[in-house]
């Protein structure tokens, strides 16, 4: 591989991971030596993992490799399209006003919350009783 064509980003999302590639080619994207299609079967994941390209009308021009772990299905879809997007923007910054737009640049923060001890979950309280 010509390195000075390649551009590499890590997306992030919840618990998933992303680590991207992205290079000129033909519109390949490779998923856990998966094609995108076989790898998230579902067509919402697959549109969200495609949205950062289809927004910057780039959608054939680059074959990207992804090696993508940790989550569920569309956390990881998630994490593609934000390691998507960053490699865009590092390999054309004009991108990135773009794709902050519609919200792609920014990690999504949201995690799970724990347990707490002594409770049923994060958040639910045993039933409280005055008598």
């Amino acid at each position: 591989m010509d390195k000075e064509n390649v551009f590499y980003a890590t997306g992030k999302r919840k618990t998933a991971v992303a680590r991207t590639w992205l290079k000129p080619g033909r519109g390949e994207i490779i998923i856990n030596n998966k094609r995108l299609e076989e790898y998230f079967p579902l067509e919402a994941a697959q549109r969200v993992a495609r949205q950062a390209l289809e927004l910057t009308n780039t959608s054939g021009d680059y074959d990207i490799k992804i090696n993508v772990k940790g989550g569920g299905t569309l956390g990881q879809a998630e994490a593609v399209r934000h390691g998507i997007t960053r490699t865009l923007f590092r390999m054309n910054p004009d991108f990135r006003q773009v794709l902050k737009k519609a919200g792609f640049v920014k990690r999504d923060p949201r995690e799970k919350e724990r347990k707490k001890y002594g409770q049923r979950g994060a958040r639910a309280r045993f039933q409280f009783s005055k008598r």
